[in-house]
């Protein structure tokens, strides 16, 4: 197996392995959360108030986070979100291990990470082409996701294991430690060379409209925008796993953690084959296929009784999701330019936030009335359908090769 070439580039080798260690402690925390909700109030509606309290903020400070990223050096903005964000998962151990946490506080909490990550997600994001070149940009693309999954991998089967040894605090200590690995990374990597200049517009109105405008301007970037919400707005099963693990399976909490890695296994492995093929011709094919993989699966999920098949299941569609965010990715990346990369990815925070987001409240809600299977089953007919409905609207999506000429990338180290 062959190096990949993004992995070369040291700055970039930094980023994505203090991402990896942070990463991790953030899933750990993620899956943690829904437990901790589920033990505090059984009611699976619940669960949804997570959904709300990590999406609200995601949708008022996004563009705004935008158009800092594109104002400003990115790097220091990463410095200022993960040394807040770190803060906040000591806030709430402390509160944990002492007894005074109730679930508004986890809602709190939630809510104020999330404002964090509307604030992160367009420099992080929007950081990794100005570390390598634009022919290494995909792949850096999937080893990003690679390091992305592989903590989705390890840190719910550690959250469960922590909790059930130490502590449901022990999960949100571990979570504060690794946003050190990021901060050592970006201690690392130095200054990073980025287009600042009147291109960008400044942090105004102005220049969150001239974001909006651009991608509305780009066909290409805006349907793959809209079927990413669809997707994951149908087939948002996470918020419901404990209640699936714990009611449906049979599954304890170590069960429930691996479970919940599941979809990261799929994906992982995955992105590690992305990683080693060169190129990847008809993109928009390969997506919607993905796309179409990723709601079979979770119909599957939704109806099997068998703990082998559900984690199977989960692990397509961890694999299905894995190929069309490497796509997905790619494509808007390459097909944005330097000075508007901020603010092309705060908008797309917005529907990758979103979809997931309101899916769990969708969900919640459908599972409360109807049953978390029924939930879950529907969803992924529904994300099925949407895929189709945006191929009708966007046709040009299928047709995408992923030759077409690329206006991202920079000169790395």
């Amino acid at each position: 197996m062959r190096i990949p070439p993004s992995l070369k580039h040291k700055k970039f080798f930094f980023l994505w392995l203090g991402q990896l260690v942070s990463i991790t402690g953030t899933q750990m925390q993620l899956w943690a959360l829904f437990w901790h909700v589920n033990q505090l109030d059984k009611n699976p509606i619940a669960l949804g108030g997570i959904g709300v309290a990590r999406f609200l903020p995601v949708v008022v400070f996004s563009l705004i986070g935008g158009a800092l990223a594109d104002s400003v050096d990115r790097r220091r903005v990463m410095f200022a979100t993960q040394s807040v964000a770190a803060l906040l998962a000591l806030t709430l151990g402390l509160l944990t291990q002492f007894g005074h946490v109730a679930i508004w506080h986890i809602y709190a909490i939630t809510a104020l990470q999330a404002v964090v990550v509307a604030f992160d997600g367009p420099s992080r994001q929007a950081l990794i082409p100005n570390l390598v070149p634009k022919e290494d940009l995909p792949n850096a693309f999937s080893m990003t996701f690679t390091a992305f999954q592989a903590g989705a991998v390890i840190g719910p089967a550690l959250s469960g294991y922590f909790i059930a040894s130490f502590g449901q605090e022990a999960v949100y200590y571990f979570n504060a430690v690794s946003f050190a690995a990021v901060l050592f990374a970006l201690f690392m990597i130095g200054n990073v060379p980025q287009t600042i200049g009147e291109k960008t517009g400044g942090i105004s109105l102005d220049s969150i409209k001239d974001g909006i405008r651009f991608i509305l301007s780009k066909p290409i970037i805006f349907s793959t925008m809209m079927i990413d919400f669809v997707a994951t707005f149908f087939a948002s099963a996470n918020t419901l796993m404990p209640i699936i693990a714990r009611e449906t399976l049979g599954a304890g909490v170590v069960e429930y953690g691996h479970l919940s890695a599941a979809s990261a296994v799929g994906a992982v492995i995955v992105a590690l084959i992305i990683s080693q093929v060169r190129e990847i011709r008809k993109q928009g094919t390969v997506f919607l296929a993905a796309v179409i993989v990723f709601g079979i699966a979770t119909v599957i999920f939704g109806m099997t009784r068998s703990f082998i098949v559900a984690w199977l299941a989960i692990a397509v569609t961890g694999g299905a999701d894995g190929v069309s965010t490497i796509v997905r990715n790619t494509i808007r990346q390459l097909q944005t330019p330097d000075h508007v990369r901020g603010r092309m990815t705060s908008i797309n925070q917005i529907f990758f936030m979103g979809g997931p987001q309101l899916g769990e409240i969708e969900a919640g809600t459908v599972a409360q009335f109807f049953g978390a299977p029924f939930a879950v089953v529907t969803g992924g007919i529904g994300c099925i359908l949407g895929a189709l409905w945006i191929v009708w609207k966007w046709p040009q999506l299928k047709s995408y090769n992923g030759d077409e000429p690329m206006l991202a990338g920079a000169t790395a180290d």
